[in-house]
């Protein structure tokens, strides 16, 4: 009887973690809303900046954020949405690290995504939260909190 309680709790165990990590290729369409030119109504005096999406594959998302100080680029980051390992990943690369760095998908709904890797220094959870043309994305983690506004390009 023993056995079979073990092998219960053992069988449950995995359908959890399964039910947990079984995230659809179809979950990707929720990110169609991304798709486009989104410009920051809130950079730093003196800058502008927006980041750009496309959709590359039905497992492939890429970014590029930009902010300019006049004409010259003070600061861009690569980015990509994949599907890996039956997770959706939101994967940065910028040239201050020496690898692109993952955040895992915690949440995903219509009009929103968040996104953590606690092992990273700064930031440890990213999150966009659309509303019509409107984006707010937040990076945090070690008690600070950033937000970054955008809106839409239509063009």
């Amino acid at each position: 009887m023993k056995k079979i309680g073990i092998l219960f709790h053992l069988v449950f165990l995995i359908f959890s973690l399964n039910a947990q990590s079984n995230i659809k290729i179809s979950d990707f369409k929720k990110l169609d809303w991304l798709n486009g030119d989104w410009i920051n109504n809130n950079p730093r005096p003196g800058t502008n900046g927006n980041e750009k999406w496309s959709k590359v594959s039905d497992v492939e998302w890429k970014g590029l954020g930009t902010t300019m100080k006049g004409s010259n680029i003070i600061f861009q980051e690569k980015l990509r949405l994949i599907m890996k390992d039956g997770f959706i990943y939101y994967v940065a690369d910028v040239k201050e690290n020496k690898e692109p760095v993952y955040f895992k998908f915690t949440e995903l709904t219509d009009n929103m995504f968040s996104c953590e890797n606690p092992e990273h220094d700064f930031p440890k959870k990213i999150t966009y939260q659309r509303d019509g043309k409107r984006l707010k994305a937040t990076i945090s983690g070690n008690g600070k909190s950033v937000d970054y506004f955008f809106i839409k390009n239509d063009i």
